[in-house]
């Protein structure tokens, strides 16, 4: 079998983040054998897309795609002048993500089995609060419409407008009080019913990170998040030694040597690698692995397209040090609804193990003639 051709795909819309609306970029990997293996990276489909075509399709065209991690270090290769993250490395990303979903297709199994079979009967999940209730003003609210649906754990960032506020920089009692007030709120109704983690998004100084922590340890959050940026990871160190709560890093961390650091420096007690960022199925599964060594759990990222989500669930659904999968039901729930088939929704609270053949999930029919859609291709 041989790759025919190298189609990447952009629809006008998408969702809406913290950082703003995002889009996604799915990438088709066309064979001889009429298979087509399906992949997916976000949030800026032209500078991925342009990379997909003009650098990485010379590598793959009239190549057997079985051999994904011969693909993988020649297409790392062939960006290595231009650095290894950014653009680059998503556009890596949704080509591997394309390359197992065609594996699995072959063998007409589910990709959770080609990297080792299910380690768990079910996948569990929390969810990123990307929400029709507000989580800075129903808090409450939100918690037990999640009890309600079997989901246990949520995550929530109300320190990020005050740090808009301040640059990160400081953090005054009044405002500790304002992004303490939501998981106070919620521990005073349901005590450690429900799991809260806590997201920061970078923005944080590390002194101001620190008093924050330590603020945040009589209410005992799942854990901190990205409490910093992400160049400097000995920083990560300081905060580490200065809480006992559990930081959790870092889905913008890319490949295996992004993650090298933190995991050896002891920073990070869960690892978070995003499989659409940090070099897709194949260097997610390595990430993994090593952190294993370390004795360290893993909860990926996965807050992206309905791709990701089919294949983060497969990934949690085989990682033995699976810790808990990001989910959000408002993605699943709606906006993937007309774009894929199954969307994947969780039972009870729990994620069913992935179907297959590959990602089990293909683009709608509806998609293709959208008048929003844009396609382009090498062959």
């Amino acid at each position: 079998m041989r790759i025919t051709k190298i189609e990447t795909l952009q629809l006008a819309g998408g969702i809406t983040v913290h950082a703003g609306p995002i889009q996604w970029l799915w990438v088709r990997i066309h064979t001889d054998s009429g298979l087509i293996g399906l992949g997916e990276t976000y949030p800026s489909p032209a500078a991925e897309s342009a990379v997909i075509l003009n650098s990485l399709a010379p590598v793959l065209l009239n190549r057997d795609p079985s051999e994904i991690d011969k693909l993988w270090a020649d297409m790392f290769l062939a960006i290595s002048y231009s650095g290894w993250a950014g653009a680059e490395m998503r556009a890596i990303s949704a080509v591997d993500i394309a390359l197992w979903d065609l594996a699995g297709k072959v063998a007409n199994q589910p990709i959770y089995k080609l990297l080792g079979g299910a380690s768990r009967k079910t996948i569990p999940t929390y969810n990123t609060c990307y929400d029709r209730l507000n989580f800075l003003t129903e808090p409450v609210q939100l918690a037990e419409s999640l009890l309600e649906s079997g989901i246990r754990a949520m995550k929530i960032w109300p320190f990020d407008s005050i740090a808009k506020q301040t640059g990160g920089n400081f953090i005054t009692a009044a405002q500790m009080k304002q992004g303490l007030e939501p998981l106070r709120l919620i521990r005073e109704k349901f005590g450690m019913e429900m799991e809260v983690a806590m997201e920061f998004h970078g923005f944080w100084s590390l002194p101001a990170a620190i008093q924050i922590a330590q603020e945040l340890e009589p209410f005992h959050p799942m854990w901190l998040e990205e409490m910093l940026p992400q160049d400097n990871l000995a920083a990560y160190a300081q905060l580490a030694q200065a809480t006992r709560l559990p930081l959790c890093l870092s889905e913008r961390l890319m490949t295996r040597w992004g993650f090298r650091e933190v995991i050896e420096n002891r920073a990070a007690r869960i690892i978070m690698p995003d499989i659409c960022w940090t070099g897709g199925i194949s260097e997610a599964k390595k990430i993994a692995t090593m952190a294993e060594t370390h004795y360290l759990p893993v909860a990926p990222h996965n807050c992206g397209g309905p791709v990701l989500h089919a294949a983060s669930l497969h990934l949690a659904a085989n990682l033995p040090n699976l810790r808990i999968l990001e989910t959000v039901r408002r993605h699943y729930g709606e906006e993937y609804l007309g774009i894929v088939s199954p969307t994947l929704a969780p039972v009870n609270g729990e994620f069913e193990l992935p179907p297959g053949p590959g990602l089990g999930v293909s683009i709608d029919n509806a998609v293709f003639s959208r008048s929003d859609l844009v396609t382009k291709s090498v062959v």
